[in-house]
């Protein structure tokens, strides 16, 4: 059966772009969540075209096969990790600009593109897509999938803001096409934003219309150390408040600090008299059109936060700010390294911050657990990595942070998505009639269930 099956993949794709057995590359077979769960599917498969994509969907509900997406595999949950027996189609190939529109700074693009590679595309535009979410490797068709955010996201917003439409083949080969290159509609259900998010549950993403914005022609970094994560958190919101719109404004413990630096053999010129005393750090970048309104900016940012208790305040030369904000985008492969066994993002409210910070030390102690930081304080995504060999204490702390977060208003996952890792806190905490309306949508995009199944709001368990 499976030998018949695999024919007729070929027969579809041509047998360069499919593999199967031996010739699979490891490297599909999951993404960067740190709980790896080995599996055979029956094929990775690379479609060329939204051709290709409908007759899979075709192949695949005829047979009744499970299909798991897959952008760059940069994901940390889990979304990616395949199905026994299943499928993984991979977007890799599908990495095209198909057009850009700098009139309406709308860009229509293929799903496998890189963050990298749509950037150097609309370099010489004077646009960009704002959205960062920490590794350029990533694909577009994965930000979509889990309306991933990153650290620009307090400015500019998370995928979600930037996304004018989609191209989706559906579960039974069916193409869907949503919005389209314009700024507002009100016509009818927002498919769009209905498929943002869904982890490829719902759809298979083949064509992606994005709105762009113009580009900062001045930018500076500043480093604000504190003797206290409290009180780098309570200054966020006056620097919300007053109106300064910084592009990235971060928090990171003493640890998190230390660690990424060591990593990236970065020296920020902080003298050992008040790196002594420092214990948390804001980094904050300011981005605008002229360097006279830049210097106003950063004048008026220095006196905030000196007068909410800074130790003092450092603008970084333009090669250290940059080096340190990509420092900070290798956090979690610091933490991977350090042997973290969770990387966690929880989001709440941007003011209730300091309080779910306070109560996370506490419930570390109480769970004889370690944890380490950083985050986008600007809009409340808090990131942690967790220390914790046992697996029993270890989900019985992540349970009471996600909870805590919940009742804090909050959600589990600010920007990294349920996958399968979540999956478990995400039933137990989620309510019971959202649960069932999410399930019957489920039933309408993908009635056979084979669209990135055991993951979401799928109980079952994983064969």
């Amino acid at each position: 059966m499976s030998t018949h099956l695999l024919n007729e993949l070929v027969s579809i794709l041509g047998d360069r772009h499919v593999s199967s057995a031996s010739t699979i590359n490891p490297d599909d077979l999951h993404d960067e969540s740190l709980h790896p769960e080995p599996r055979n599917p029956l094929a990775v498969v690379r479609p060329q075209s939204r051709d290709d994509v409908v007759a899979l969907a075709k192949f695949a509900a005829t047979h009744n096969i499970p299909i798991t997406a897959r952008g760059s595999g940069t994901g940390l949950s889990g979304g990616a990790k395949p199905v026994e027996g299943g499928i993984v189609l991979s977007f890799a190939d599908m990495n095209h600009v198909i057009s850009i529109n700098t009139s309406d700074h709308v860009a229509v693009v293929q799903p496998g593109i890189t963050l990298r590679e749509l950037d150097a595309a609309l370099l010489s535009t004077g646009l960009h897509y704002p959205v960062y979410p920490g590794e350029l490797s990533g694909s577009l068709g994965g930000n979509i999938n889990t309306n991933a955010g990153g650290m620009r996201a307090v400015r500019h917003g998370v995928t979600r803001q930037h996304v004018l439409g989609l191209e989706v083949v559906l579960a039974n080969g069916d193409v869907l096409r949503t919005g389209g290159p314009v700024v507002k509609s009100s016509s009818g259900y927002d498919l769009t934003q209905l498929i943002v998010g869904s982890e490829g549950t719902l759809g298979l993403v083949t064509e992606i219309t994005l709105k762009l914005s113009p580009r900062f022609a001045h930018s500076a970094t500043v480093l604000v150390p504190y003797s206290t994560l409290e009180e780098v958190t309570s200054t966020v919101p006056a620097i919300i408040s007053a109106g300064l719109q910084p592009s990235i404004l971060e928090y990171l413990d003493i640890l998190t600090m230390s660690s990424v630096t060591t990593r990236a053999n970065l020296e920020l010129g902080v003298p050992q008299a008040v790196s002594e005393r420092a214990l948390a750090y804001l980094v904050i970048v300011l981005e605008t059109r002229t360097r006279e309104q830049l210097d106003r900016d950063i004048e008026d940012l220095g006196t905030l936060v000196l007068a909410s208790g800074a130790l003092d305040v450092f603008v970084l030369p333009d090669g250290s700010g940059q080096r340190l904000i990509e420092a900070r985008e290798q956090a979690f492969w610091v933490a991977k390294e350090a042997g973290a066994h969770e990387v966690i993002d929880v989001v709440v409210p941007r003011s209730s911050v300091p309080t779910y910070l306070a109560s996370i030390a506490t419930l570390a102690a109480t769970y004889e657990s370690f944890i380490a930081g950083c985050g986008h304080v600007g809009d409340g995504n808090v990131h942690m990595s967790v220390f914790q060999p046992d697996l029993e204490k270890r989900e019985a702390f992540l349970l009471a942070l996600f909870t805590l977060g919940v009742e804090m208003g909050g959600a589990i996952s600010g920007e990294h998505g349920i996958g399968r890792d979540k999956q478990k806190p995400f039933l137990v905490l989620t309510d019971e009639v959202s649960l069932a309306v999410q399930r019957r949508i489920k039933s309408v995009f993908d009635p056979q269930n084979i669209l990135n199944p055991y993951r979401l709001t799928d109980e079952r368990p994983l064969p």
